[in-house]
């Protein structure tokens, strides 16, 4: 059993062992944030599915309306207009064999890669070092994409990704400790329609099986699954 320090226990002790509403969910993460730091408010989603099946597989890009709090530094795969049109964009790293180059060499100073279809070709000499970083430029999540300046205005505005592990297992952060709950109550139901939305044809039964929020140091909070959504009836 991990030990956990005074603060963090003292901080579990405001949690009831309950399902609640999400946001009494975000007002008790809030709450039981015990770092000195800015903590990001992260949510677990358990998902009825079966990843090993490619037909329960669960993966895609959602813009939150209020961002993550955090600025992420764009790269971008491309060569001439459209590599003007990056930078022009704001892309922090603009270029194309040079880039793929520098990351070979142990580069990998960006959060997100952006890739034209041209590309890709040159891209997949690096699917070993970014694949595994979740780094790889992707067309399920718009990272793949000729209008580079939409991609980039998403990223910066907010994009975040979301994959099932291999449990079928959701993480995803929808911001900080000191946005405003109703900021984050936004961000959360964003993600959880979005996830109804996306939910694949093979999966059975009950598809929201567990949701947790919780911050980067502080204990966890359950949601209740079936008032997860924002849309009313």
């Amino acid at each position: 059993m991990p030990k956990f320090g005074k603060k963090y226990q003292e901080a579990a002790k405001l949690i009831e062992d309950k399902v609640y509403d999400a946001e009494e969910a975000i007002e008790l993460a809030k709450k039981t944030s015990i770092a000195k730091f800015d903590e990001t408010v992260e949510v677990a989603v358990k998902l009825g599915v079966d990843p090993k099946h490619a037909d329960q597989q669960v993966r895609g890009a959602v813009v939150l309306p209020y961002g993550t709090g955090k600025t992420k530094r764009v790269l971008v795969f491309a060569k001439g207009e459209k590599a003007k049109e990056a930078e022009a964009a704001g892309a922090e790293y603009v270029g194309a064999e040079d880039l793929v180059a520098k990351i070979q060499g142990g580069w990998a100073d960006f959060d997100v890669a952006v890739a034209t279809p041209d590309m890709m070709g040159t891209v997949g000499r690096l699917g070993k070092i970014l694949g595994p970083k979740g780094l790889m430029p992707n067309p399920k999540v718009g990272t793949v994409t000729l209008d580079v300046t939409r991609a980039i205005n998403e990223i910066k505005a907010g994009k975040i990704e979301y994959r099932t592990d291999k449990a079928g297992n959701i993480h995803a952060p929808i911001g900080k400790v000191s946005f405003d709950s109703e900021k984050l109550v936004s961000n959360f139901h964003t993600l959880i329609d979005t996830l109804v939305k996306v939910k694949p044809s093979a999966a059975k039964g009950q598809y929201l099986r567990a949701i947790t929020i919780s911050t980067t140091m502080g204990p966890g909070v359950k949601v209740n699954p079936l008032k997860a959504s924002g849309k009313k009836d």
